[in-house]
């Protein structure tokens, strides 16, 4: 209750204050190149339910029939402005919609697609019992997996096999101590994370 509480009042303040920039992002986003604002992807969500989760569009249009992941900072799919966003974790800030009507949080595990979902074993699928989010222990731990990604020849298996075991154990270590005070370490450690 008090978590949801935060995540009404933060994703409101963040979305008023965010507000110019969140127009000015759209703007220049509709002058570079051609397509929508947002870039809506299905994610999996509690109990194992689909959601739209809300980005600002940093790829051509299309590009994503080209794969899920995104292999290096200069993938050429990406678009100058995405390039920018995307470093800046500023394409995420739309994500304060997801919170705000509350098929997300401020902290949880990062929502996956269903391609990867479908990966988890029993166990895993224990994550699912909680409200995905913004930002997570697994986010601030990979936060340059494109670059990651780029130095294999197989991103899809470095991805499969590496990555996202590491990812659920870290998901996993956050469901199983949730509490306001690890949330608001999480949020501390991945501002510094993005200013660093």
């Amino acid at each position: 209750m008090i978590k949801r509480l935060f995540d009404i009042i933060f994703s409101l303040i963040g979305l008023i204050l965010f507000l110019p920039l969140l127009l000015l992002i759209a703007l220049v986003l509709k002058i570079e190149s051609k397509g929508p604002v947002f870039y809506l992807q299905s994610r999996v969500g509690k109990h194992n339910t689909d959601f739209k989760i809300f980005k600002f569009r940093t790829m051509y249009v299309g590009s994503d029939k080209k794969g899920l992941l995104t292999v290096g900072d200069r993938d050429p799919r990406v678009t100058n402005v995405g390039y920018f966003l995307r470093k800046y974790k500023l394409d995420e800030l739309p994500q304060l919609i997801n919170v705000f009507i509350g098929n997300m949080s401020f902290v949880g595990p990062r929502p996956e697609v269903r391609k990867y979902v479908d990966y988890y074993s029993n166990s895993d699928k224990e994550i699912l019992s909680v409200k995905p989010g913004i930002t997570d222990y697994a986010s601030i731990e990979f936060r340059d997996e494109a670059e990651l990604l780029k130095t294999t020849d197989n991103p899809e298996k470095l991805y499969v096999e590496t990555i996202m075991p590491q990812k659920i154990v870290l998901n996993k270590k956050y469901i199983n101590d949730v509490s306001i005070f690890n949330d608001f370490k999480i949020i501390v450690k991945t501002i510094e994370a993005i200013v660093k």
